[in-house]
């Protein structure tokens, strides 16, 4: 950026926010239990109003079954004054294979995209063998650009 730029503060559109979460596939969700709040970075793939993740058991798990109201975040950053940052808010589901087998298969197969040997013989990540989706049920960007 030029020092003779002057930095131009604006909130996205909900079609804004929607490409940003398609352009990318690392946010951090962020959860919360009593008086406790956590971030952790993701992989996911967002797809239909959906973002999928895989995810391994622990502490979020366990703190999201108690409140299953969760924010996940995505930047794209260029530079201190170009960027773009979507906070997505919603409810997440953990998608059993036995319990809901064709949301399984879906969340898969998006998966797959990322990462094509998801649950297959050569998963450079097995231990990750859980599968969580959450609704977008609100979305909101903001940016800053100087061009």
């Amino acid at each position: 950026m030029s020092m003779r730029e002057t930095p131009v503060f604006h909130e996205l559109d909900r079609d804004e926010c929607i490409a940003v979460l398609d352009r990318n596939h690392i946010g951090r969700i962020a959860y919360t239990f009593r008086d406790r709040v956590d971030i952790t970075a993701l992989s996911y793939v967002h797809h239909d109003g959906w973002l999928y993740i895989r995810t391994e058991v622990g502490d979020k798990l366990v703190t999201m079954a108690h409140n299953r109201w969760v924010a996940f975040e995505v930047d794209e950053i260029e530079s201190l004054f170009d960027w773009r940052s979507v906070v997505a808010r919603g409810a997440i589901y953990h998608l059993h294979p036995e319990e809901r087998p064709k949301e399984h298969r879906l969340a898969v197969k998006l998966l797959r995209t990322l990462i094509p040997e998801t649950f297959r013989a050569k998963d450079p990540v097995p231990f990750r063998d859980m599968v969580l989706r959450i609704h977008v049920d609100k979305v909101r960007g903001r940016a800053a650009s100087t061009s």
